[in-house]
């Protein structure tokens, strides 16, 4: 009898200090997302990945690595550079949390006004996103997501291996509730 092969994609880039993390930096299970902040399914996880985060704030710390599928959306690699030039300014899960609920709003005009509305200086802002500032830092993220086997958007992985199930809130809770020690 033949079986079939069954690989488990595992993270390949390992969590570092230069990553965006959200949570306790000793904390059990990490959780590392590649999202497209324009990617309507990344939009949906967002609220879940929050609610998982307050449910299981000592337990879970997660990782945000941008992964901008730019021919389907357009202004998703711009967003992603703003949110670098905001986390140059200690601002990055702020404009983070802003993109994710304004995702119908990435075009330029919007996003200056979002950039804004956290506080941000708009047109230094929009300027790095025009000469492309930090370009390389979301192509860094987006070639370790392609390493790592990431295909679409979100893709989510715990204690390094890509979850293999939804992204709704029992299904985080269930797969981080597995892998953290009991």
């Amino acid at each position: 009898m033949n079986t079939p092969l069954q690989i488990t994609a595992r993270l390949r880039t390992p969590v570092t200090e230069t990553d965006h993390v959200r949570g306790p930096a000793d904390a059990p299970v990490t959780i590392v997302e590649y999202a497209d902040f324009q990617c309507r399914f990344s939009g949906a996880a967002y609220p879940n990945l929050a609610e998982l985060l307050r449910q299981r704030a000592d337990t879970v710390r997660l990782v945000y690595r941008h992964f901008p599928i730019a021919n389907v959306h357009p202004y998703a690699e711009s967003a992603a550079e703003a949110s670098e030039a905001a986390a140059e300014r200690g601002r990055f899960w702020d404009l983070h949390d802003w993109l994710f609920e304004h995702q119908d709003q990435l075009d330029p005009v919007h996003l200056s006004l979002g950039v804004e509305q956290i506080g941000l200086p708009a047109d230094d802002i929009g300027a790095e996103v025009g000469r492309r500032a930090h370009a390389d830092r979301v192509r860094r993220d987006f070639v370790g997501g392609i390493h790592s086997g990431v295909a679409a958007t979100p893709t989510l992985f715990v204690n390094d291996v890509r979850l293999g199930g939804g992204y709704d809130l029992a299904d985080l809770l269930t797969a981080v509730d597995a892998a953290a020690p009991p």
